[in-house]
């Protein structure tokens, strides 16, 4: 994820699996550090899917914070 600073607003959304190919689902939009936030506080099996989208990236929750 290039845009990484703390205000860089980004989109935190599930990807689900459902039976026609999955669906996104928007959990925020805004600063960096809330969704991070949000993301944290997230039950494990949703945070699988989560991801964080910002103008010239998308990279998993999971890997961000391994990474």
């Amino acid at each position: 994820m290039r845009t990484t600073y703390s205000d860089a607003t980004v989109r935190l959304y599930h990807l689900g699996d459902g039976p026609e190919g999955g669906s996104a689902e928007t959990l925020f939009y805004g600063p960096l550090a809330k969704a991070m936030e949000i993301a944290a506080a997230q039950p494990e099996a949703i945070q699988d899917g989560l991801y964080l989208a910002t103008d010239n990236d998308v990279v998993a929750y999971l890997d961000l914070i391994e990474g």
